[in-house]
């Protein structure tokens, strides 16, 4: 029974989709070998600007669960419409046999209740198998949840495992190549807003909604404290040089960087974007972190000497 259901399952889901709530939306997203969040067999519905960068490997807690589907009518409706598929998979069957397995859903019909049905996240490697250890779809009274049954709190942390943001852009100037003593200035580019949400709806059901928000960076300049002096007041992206401007953000490397592995030192520049709940539910995150690297060559400043007289 449990492959029947499993078909009927997203037979059902795929023949009444969710409202569209507007803007981005998605089941996720797979770029190449990275991915956040994509359902199976689900109705959740995703949307927000935080869909579609790149995800920090957070994962949910459960990746499968049941949520609610089809009232007692709509479930004997799909599966009297899979008949033919029945028989398909049970060859020897008999139309006798057939009215016993719908019989279960015959005797709902009347009833208070939904039936449940399985759903995982494919992007978690545990999601698949997660999934076929639940029962196929369940009845549920209404005003209560099974064993498995998606909670608010679940639906938050799928939300934020969708949430996802930009990869910073580096720029420094000087740009090329910088200079012992010299101020190195940073600030990133290809950010966008400093704003970031995602949320994951079970429309009609519930809703939930987490924000990351850019706070601000921490620069690693790539090497020890005696060889470089950090500036780290640099706001949510840093600041753009400007001529006869305040040095607080960047590098002031004081040691050449000839001696260093490929003759430069590896800059690293990390944001940080602290994570909130929407709706006052208490649930706390760890902030989402993305973080960019750079080389930079440092050279000795080159100074002449000429004896007095020499032209």
């Amino acid at each position: 029974m449990r492959s029947l259901m499993s078909l009927v399952v997203a037979v059902s889901l795929a023949t009444a989709p969710a409202p569209d709530p507007g803007g981005p939306r998605g089941t996720g997203f797979q770029d190449g070998r990275t991915s956040g969040v994509v359902l199976r067999n689900s109705k959740i519905v995703l949307s927000g600007n935080g869909l579609g960068a790149k995800s920090d490997g957070y994962r949910v807690k459960r990746p499968c669960w049941y949520e609610p589907g089809d009232n007692a009518g709509d479930m004997l409706t799909q599966q009297q419409s899979v008949r033919d598929y029945w028989f398909h998979t049970h060859p020897t069957g008999t139309d006798k046999d057939f009215e016993q397995f719908i019989k279960q859903y015959k005797d709902k019909v009347g009833q208070d209740g939904r039936w449940w049905t399985p759903a995982y996240n494919a992007a978690d490697p545990d999601g698949l198998s997660c999934a076929t250890g639940l029962t196929g779809a369940v009845w549920v009274p209404l005003g209560t949840t099974p064993p498995a049954g998606i909670t608010l709190q679940e639906l938050y942390q799928l939300a934020r495992a969708a949430l996802t943001v930009p990869e910073p852009k580096i720029e420094l100037s000087p740009d090329v190549k910088s200079y012992v003593n010299l101020p190195t200035w940073v600030w990133l580019t290809g950010i966008g807003g400093t704003t970031r949400s995602v949320t994951a709806e079970i429309p009609g059901v519930m809703s939930a909604t987490v924000t990351a928000t850019l706070t601000g960076v921490k620069i690693d300049p790539g090497t020890t404290g005696d060889r470089a002096e950090v500036k780290q007041d640099c706001g949510p992206t840093g600041h753009p040089y400007v001529k006869g401007g305040t040095f607080t953000c960047g590098v002031r490397y004081l040691r050449a960087s000839a001696d260093q592995a490929r003759k430069t030192y590896v800059l690293t520049v990390t944001t940080e974007w602290p994570v909130t709940a929407g709706g006052g539910v208490g649930f706390a995150f760890e902030p989402v972190r993305a973080a960019a690297v750079r080389d930079v060559p440092v050279g000795e400043v080159q100074s002449i000497v000429r004896k007095s007289g020499d032209s």
